[in-house]
């Protein structure tokens, strides 16, 4: 483990690169088809105090800020890759795995591919695509999935109330469906499947800086893909805490009886909504007792399931691949221990892995 008094990193893989975030950091790198490496960095105030920072607030405040961080990470990426695309046959092939993080949600596979971090003041400018970005993963998470079990329940003639507990089993079935689908699907995509390589690599390098070594490929190679805080097993965490809480509160509450199944099912899902900040908070906290305490032993058991799915969302990376993940992290480390003396926000270039090293000061070497 490392130290406590060293900074914590979080992180997420976008197309062709890497995105990682300390207390006060911010930076992307992108490999370019050309095989430089093109670094975005940005100070972050960080804003959490008092109450914010309590237990629970907190992980309310984490996934808003990781969507926030995550969108704006995946569109530098995207901006690079349509840049590198020269011929209309090369556009059309990779417009189509594009189009998927689109149709399906951005915000889904931000989560499944980033990893918890700091807490930072967001940009006003941002804070309508992140709460665009909520709306689409309640979407996912509640609606999609109990309109599908009210629709199985009324195929199968089954006489279930919205708020049941079997009717909450069937409904947790069709989110880990729609989760899993999901990642099954994108997975198939080239372009996405090279995401989730870097996915790899980003938790590799972590790893490798958690644990105090050199940040170096070959040490990073050794290390495991699977990581205890990842953005995957907290979608997994927090659609097993939704079936318990769901199911226990639904049999607390009045019973819905308007007389249409629509109506009934439209009702509770609007109660659902002022849970959804708590069980993201209750499975933020939970997440992080059990990625500090569970990783050995008999307890590591308890993240099974999240590793489990992170078979999917990652894959083993190849050295290139890790060294965009290491220059990500030595950014954002070299920005968070030195400060950000720097006039200029506009976003660098260096020709090779070895020419970003070789720099002292990173912006300095623009």
């Amino acid at each position: 483990m490392a130290p406590p008094s060293r900074p914590y990193i979080g992180g997420q893989a976008v197309l062709e690169g890497v995105m990682m975030r300390a207390p006060t950091s911010f930076a992307v790198v992108v490999r370019r088809s050309d095989g430089s490496l093109r670094v975005r960095e940005r100070k972050m105030a960080v804003s959490a105090r008092g109450v914010a920072r309590w237990p629970l607030l907190r992980g309310v405040a984490s996934v808003v800020e990781s969507l926030r961080l995550g969108s704006e990470a995946l569109r530098f990426s995207v901006e690079q890759m349509t840049e590198d695309l020269e011929a209309a046959e090369a556009a059309k092939m990779h417009r189509g795995g594009l189009n998927v993080l689109g149709a399906f949600g951005l915000s889904l596979f931000a989560l499944a591919t980033g990893d918890g971090g700091s807490t930072a003041a967001p940009r006003s400018r941002e804070r309508g695509g992140t709460w665009l970005m909520l709306a689409v993963a309640i979407a996912f998470f509640v609606a999609v999935p109990q309109m599908a079990a009210a629709l199985v329940t009324h195929l199968l003639g089954l006489k279930l109330e919205v708020q049941s507990a079997p009717f909450q089993a069937i409904t947790g079935v069709f989110k880990l469906a729609v989760v899993l689908g999901y990642l099954l699907a994108i997975r198939r995509i080239p372009e996405i499947r090279r995401v989730f390589q870097y996915h790899g690599a980003e938790h590799k390098a972590i790893s490798t800086y958690e644990s105090g070594d050199a940040l170096t490929v070959e040490t990073a190679r050794t290390r495991t893909r699977l990581h205890p805080r990842c953005g995957t097993t907290f979608l997994v965490m927090v659609v097993l805490v939704s079936i318990i809480a769901f199911t226990a509160i639904g049999a607390l509450l009045p019973r819905i009886h308007t007389g249409s199944v629509l109506l009934d099912n439209g009702v509770f899902f609007l109660e659902k909504l002022p849970l959804l900040p708590v069980i993201a908070a209750v499975t933020f906290e939970l997440q992080r007792v059990l990625a500090r305490y569970c990783t050995t032993g008999p307890w590591r058991a308890l993240l099974w399931p999240g590793f489990v799915v992170q078979k999917i969302t990652t894959a083993e990376p190849d050295d290139r691949q890790l060294e965009v993940a290491l220059a990500s992290l030595r950014v954002t480390l070299f920005r968070q221990e030195q400060g950000h003396a720097y006039a200029s926000e506009d976003d660098v270039s260096f020709e090779s892995y070895d020419a970003l090293l070789a720099a002292g000061r990173l912006r300095e070497a623009a």
